[in-house]
């Protein structure tokens, strides 16, 4: 007789595997006792709290006491810590008397050990029978295995909530970008650097505010829903006001509100807001992002490079410190022994002082002729198949052939202002005295990415409002929104705005950068994605996520 080898099971379906924990469900409210959906629980303490509490002293003297004590039958002193933790199953391996189990909450993982001998039956047999995904509560001493593996001896277990949705495959975490993205309550869970990710997000952005407010800049908050899409070029969200009957657009920018804070009176003033674009969407772009606008009464392009330089500096310190004290790669000293962060393949060197080029000089280096000479401007643009300058004004084929062969000079690996631009393409910003043909704006590069601009702010209302009026031949809807006419705004200006500087940072591409995420949407919690497509019998997941071309220049930052 031959021998035939055992076949394994086959795996359950998504539907059989949503219908056993429906029947566990039901078991463990009727016949265990359980409420599935949990209860109020005082004293809980994060998993990395109740691991620091682990004492190895204390653990080896209960050990040595359980030793004796099973030779004389009495109770063993047990000065262990006693903690109580609730996190997701993410391993479960039942050994018959004992069921090993691994929560993981935000902070960590932490092993449960769970004996028969220890716990009331009800809870023994919740901790057999529950599935990964499952919110438990187990409270007892924090010591350590045999294989010297720190755990929880639990003496008491309770459900927090059972999980009836089907858990990612082999619990080794979700691994396709789009699926992660659409369900990141699962993503954050299942891959732990998720977590993280966000958690230092919130940290950036709570030093940023620490640094601003230090530096006395007041927080304020300016409308969303505004009657008038400006201070930014980009294509606005439109939406209408039923009470008012009036339409209104989504905010792409702050600015206009900003400055009329400083026509109030306020001498210098921050926003962190999100911002809506009506764009494309790409590795940098997403049409809803978080960007901080600042003002400050009586600086100018000069005072807002030395304070981005300042705060991308500190910022980069701190996260170098946190990425060590966590275990994770830094770079070495930079060019003045300042901070270096990994960013995909590249290792940023965020030394002080930072890289300062003008635009002209890159202009010159990258094109090969002056940028005033718009006739050989407008060869180069040819040349580079740019066949559409010829609807095109002059200093906006100036700055397209900038973008082609200037931006990708740059270092990346170096944080480089740009100053110095046309005055033609930057209609918010002051004129220079010396040469008005050029302006008081910088736009600083980091790892191939503009993060933001700055600006000498444009304060005299004649000026301004030429500037609003004034059309760009071969302007597209993006670059004519910086010239919407905003009456209100022009007569504040003619009330009085003193002489400032502005400046706007794109949260979410410095947080790509400090926390080394290669694509926007790994650091915004839900990113905006293409519906999917309604699930047809027989269908698998339908429908992906919709890649949007042509993005706005502008589209990730203020």
């Amino acid at each position: 007789m031959s021998e035939t080898t055992p076949q394994e099971p086959a795996p359950l379906s998504e539907s059989e595997i949503v219908a056993s924990r429906r029947a566990k469900l039901k078991r463990f409210r009727d016949e265990l006792g359980f409420d599935p959906y949990g209860r109020r629980e005082d004293g809980l303490l994060a998993i990395a709290a109740a691991r620091a509490r682990f004492s190895e002293e204390a653990h080896v003297a209960f050990d040595a006491a359980s030793k004796e004590a099973k030779a004389t039958g009495a109770v063993p002193a047990d000065a262990r810590a006693v903690v109580k933790v609730a996190g997701r199953i993410v391993q479960h391996r039942d050994m018959g008397k004992l069921v090993f189990l691994f929560l993981r909450d935000e902070s960590g993982d932490l092993q449960v050990s769970v004996s028969k001998a220890a716990v009331e039956a009800n809870a023994f047999e919740l901790a057999k029978a529950a599935d990964y995904g499952d919110i438990l509560v187990a409270e007892g001493p924090i010591g350590r295995t045999n294989k010297g593996e720190v755990c929880v001896w639990a003496t008491r277990v309770s459900l927090g909530a059972k999980s009836l949705a089907a858990p990612p495959e082999k619990w080794h975490g979700l691994s396709d970008p789009e699926l992660r993205y659409r369900r990141r309550y699962v993503d954050m869970y299942a891959n732990p650097e998720t977590a993280r990710v966000f958690a230092m997000r919130a940290r950036i952005v709570s030093r940023i505010r620490r640094f601003m407010d230090a530096r006395g800049f007041l927080e304020v908050e300016t409308p969303v829903l505004q009657p008038i899409a400006g201070g930014a070029a980009a294509r606005p969200f439109t939406t209408h006001h039923n009470a008012l009957d009036m339409p209104l657009f989504m905010r792409i920018a702050p600015e206009l509100y900003l400055k009329r804070c400083l026509v109030g009176g306020m001498r210098k003033v921050y926003e962190i807001n999100r911002n809506f674009r009506n764009e494309g969407i790409d590795r940098s772009h997403n049409p809803e992002f978080t960007a901080m606008e600042v003002y400050e009464a009586f600086g100018d392009y000069g005072t807002m490079m030395e304070l981005t330089e300042s705060l991308i500096h500190h910022l980069a310190c701190e996260m170098v410190e946190e990425r060590r004290t966590a275990g994770l790669r830094v770079g070495g000293a930079g060019v003045s022994g300042g901070p270096v962060l990994p960013w995909g393949e590249l290792d940023i060197d965020y030394s002080s002082p930072f890289v300062k080029v003008t635009f002209e000089e890159l202009f010159r280096r990258g094109a090969g002729c002056d940028m005033r000479d718009f006739a050989a401007v407008r060869a180069k643009a040819r040349a580079l198949g740019l066949h559409h300058e010829a609807k095109l004004d002059d200093w906006l084929v100036v700055n397209e052939v900038f973008e082609e062969c200037a931006e990708p000079l740059i270092d990346p690996c170096r944080p480089t202002f740009v100053t110095d631009y046309p005055s033609a393409i930057s209609p918010l910003t002051r004129p220079h005295a010396h040469d008005p043909a050029l302006c008081g704006r910088w736009d600083i590069f980091i790892g191939g990415m503009e993060v933001g601009p700055a600006y000498t702010e444009l304060n005299d209302p004649d000026i301004q409002l030429a500037k609003f009026t004034e059309q760009l031949k071969g302007a597209d809807d993006e670059e004519s929104t910086f010239r919407t006419l905003d009456e209100d705004f022009v007569e504040s200006l003619r009330v009085g705005m003193p002489p400032a500087g502005g400046l706007g940072i794109g949260i979410d591409r410095l947080v790509m950068l400090l926390t080394d995420s290669q694509s926007i949407r790994d650091v915004i919690l839900f990113p905006l994605l293409k519906s999917m497509a309604p699930k047809q019998e027989g269908d698998g997941e339908g429908g992906g996520e919709g890649e949007g071309g042509g993005a706005a220049k502008s589209g990730g930052h203020a």
